[in-house]
């Protein structure tokens, strides 16, 4: 299928049948603009291995963008309390659009703001990205070429200020246990604030539990979202994300779903996710790849548990249990499989070390994202040939489903072996049996429905683009009740919430 010009959809005519009305006042955001790349080009990118500061981090982002302007483009997802931008620097061989076919990867730094060793490896991972397809190198030529790639250095730049007002020297900043900018500027630690949906999860009968997006529950939206979550929400939510990785610091370790304890009252204990053997051998990509996470004595130990000499990787609610974290929504509320990469011990290193955490982890971080690959992809389609969007993928076995996107195409990270797998929709199903061979790319699995699916709307009134989300910080403070519930009506399950509306009421 041939790439789809980028468009924004029409609001008042296309939102209308679907919004909400108050009989108090009230601000409507719709969040439905696409944020355009700086076109001025730049000269030849290279690795600036030094800390980037909010203006520095935005201009390095725009530079290496309008260098690379053919594969690239820079956008926010939102502001910060203080009102600094989220930035996120694409890489794709098409930019700003969602190609049926190719799945999508995201990286996260900076959720803590004196974590901030994850923040200048995403920046150098960008620098490096651009550097490297410029030259020609095949390897990023065909990642690039066939993934679409978001990156965003810093979820929260107010922390991250604040921390470096300290900077290095100081151990309330840059020891394992230091704290000193890790909230955002509303005192907020942002990984936690995402709803906590394995419990939301677990009390569902078992008769009528979802066992993928699961919807948001009504009650978190009274509670205090920081814009900066609410934005990553939203983003999470526009877009078809497979795979992703969270970059933090204060240990050297890789953890994998789940964070959260669920039910159970304790302080740490095993929390299995359906694809755990999956997030095992995908956090081993990450180990293998890094010079020293998984290698006994290469690293001294943070702290008691000694990650390294214990295979480098945990799961996260065996470690300490997590309420609101950012992974486990991930994997519960979207398609995306997401974990976590704690990189370094001293959390706020000195500036001099940054080049030397950035050959750690080079490897791993191109490694994981080219994980992407593997498992199972394709389409599926109606009697007619056109992709049926929100269409089920079922794995015998794994109790963890997968939806199709807007075009009809889903991809399914798997282990290696031979899967049964049934695609459903509205009543009609199909079962496959896929192979899945290791170490080779993703088996080709499409389906198709003798049905003619019925359209609500052209799909040219909905794109895969990137929303910008603004939220102030007068308004991070009130009360937000969402107008979407993932599963509510016929139009969001086909569309894959791509235009979501959030209603902030105001008391007059």
């Amino acid at each position: 299928m041939g790439k789809q010009p980028f468009s924004k959809p029409p609001t008042h005519e296309f939102l209308g049948p679907f919004l909400p009305t108050k009989e108090k006042s009230c601000w409507i955001l719709l969040f439905v603009l696409a944020f355009e790349v700086n076109s001025i080009r730049g000269g030849d990118v290279k690795i600036d291995f030094s800390y980037h500061h909010y203006p520095d981090l935005s201009r390095v982002l725009n530079d290496t963008a309008a260098s690379c302007h053919e594969i690239s483009r820079v956008y926010s997802v939102g502001k910060s309390v203080e009102g600094r931008d989220l930035w996120v620097i694409e890489f794709s061989d098409n930019p700003g659009v969602h190609e049926p076919g190719e799945p999508e990867f995201r990286y996260v730094g900076n959720m803590h703001g004196n974590e901030a060793v994850g923040r200048e490896l995403l920046v150098y991972l960008a620098q490096y990205l651009c550097s490297r397809y410029q030259a020609g190198d095949a390897r990023i030529r065909q990642l690039i070429g066939q993934t679409r790639i978001h990156i965003m250095p810093s979820m929260n730049p107010d922390g991250f200020e604040l921390a470096a007002t300290l900077g290095p020297d100081s151990p309330r900043t840059s020891t394992s246990w230091g704290s000193y900018g890790r909230l955002n500027a509303g005192r907020i630690d942002l990984n936690r604030n995402f709803p906590d949906m394995l419990p939301v999860w677990l009390l569902q009968e078992k008769s009528q539990r979802r066992n993928h997006h699961v919807d948001i529950p009504e009650w978190y939206w009274d509670t205090q979202v920081a814009p900066e979550t609410l934005s990553v929400i939203l983003w999470s939510l526009s877009q078809p994300f497979v795979l992703a990785g969270s970059l933090h610091g204060g240990s050297v370790v890789v953890s994998y779903p789940f964070d959260s304890c669920g039910l159970r009252k304790v302080m740490r204990s095993y929390s299995e996710a359906p694809d755990d053997a999956l997030f095992r051998k995908l956090a081993k990509v990450y180990v293998d790849g890094h010079r020293k996470m998984g290698k006994c004595g290469q690293v001294e130990p943070c702290n008691k548990r000694n990650f390294t000499c214990k295979g480098g990787m945990t799961n996260g609610a065996e470690w300490y249990c997590v309420s609101g974290g950012m992974q486990d929504f991930s994997y519960l509320v979207t398609n995306c499989l997401e974990m976590t990469f704690e990189l370094s011990c001293d959390k706020y290193p000195d500036e001099s070390e940054l080049q030397t955490y950035w050959e750690d982890n080079k490897e791993a971080l191109l490694s994981y994202m080219e994980a992407v690959h593997t498992g199972i992809k394709g389409f599926v389609r109606d009697g007619a040939g056109k992709g049926v969007p929100n269409a089920t993928i079922s794995v015998e076995g794994v109790d963890h489903d997968v939806a199709t996107a807007s075009d009809g195409d889903y991809w399914r990270l798997l282990l290696p072996g031979t899967h049964r797998v049934t695609a459903s929709w509205e009543g009609f199903e199909q079962t496959r049996t896929c192979a899945v061979k290791d170490g080779s790319p993703a088996t080709v699995c499409d389906f198709s429905f003798s049905a003619t699916t019925t359209w609500f709307a052209s799909k040219d009134d909905v794109t895969g683009a990137i929303t910008e989300f603004t939220i102030t910080p007068a308004q991070s403070g009130k009360h937000a009740s969402s107008s979407f519930s993932l599963h509510s009506n016929s139009f969001l399950r086909y569309y894959q919430i791509l235009v979501i509306t959030l209603i902030v009421v105001w008391s007059s």
